[in-house]
């Protein structure tokens, strides 16, 4: 059995992937959204792009078996296994200091954008707009007019989601920190990682 790390509730990682290794990122408690980016390692400017993988797949959320693209239309990653009720979000941007100041936070509230770019910075890496991420375990419905909504994450504990790493990159996780909509089922709670080797 893998060795597990745990990545704190309200806390991001950067974790670096070779070619063919896995990342498992697993709900411990039930509930909890993980936002999730990949940055090419050769070219970290080249990073995993929702909407030009809503536009590779033709539909909104990608399920097992599902490559992610980058925002130059190469597959970067695989969702490679999902034991999840498989609902995960392409749609809304990483939580950030704004976003806590609209809803009324106090300042210094965590956020998933500054646990961005906190975790790349040891890397050498640094973004100004921060990517729009996989929101992994994030419940987003929508209905045919168009209207969204924000609701708790139906992910139960022990869940998981297995990502495949189709060139060398590096993955960047948040545990979400909101704790003011109501997305992180539980609230914020910590998830654990395995970084599997190579397949076959």
């Amino acid at each position: 059995m893998p060795d597990q790390t745990v990545l704190t509730a309200r806390t991001g990682t950067a974790i670096l992937l070779s070619t063919g290794e896995r990342l498992r990122i697993i709900n411990t408690t039930g509930g909890q959204v993980v936002d999730t980016w990949a940055l090419t390692a050769a070219d970290p400017s080249e990073h995993m792009s929702m909407q030009h993988t809503r536009a590779m797949l033709t539909k909104l959320v990608p399920a097992a078996g599902d490559s992610l693209y980058s925002n130059r239309r190469r597959a970067v990653l695989k969702l490679a296994e999902d034991t999840s009720p498989g609902v995960h979000d392409t749609l809304i941007a990483a939580c950030d200091p704004e976003r806590y100041e609209q809803l009324g936070a106090p300042p210094g509230h965590a956020s998933c954008a500054d646990n961005f770019r906190k975790a790349i910075a040891p890397h050498g890496i640094s973004y100004d707009a921060v990517p729009s991420p996989l929101n992994l375990f994030m419940n987003i419905p929508w209905t045919a007019a168009g209207a969204l909504e924000f609701a708790p994450s139906p992910a139960q504990q022990g869940d998981y989601v297995t990502l495949e790493a189709l060139t060398d990159v590096i993955v960047v996780l948040s545990a979400c920190p909101q704790d003011i909509v109501v997305i992180n089922a539980q609230g914020p709670a910590d998830v654990a990682l395995e970084k599997l080797a190579v397949s076959g």
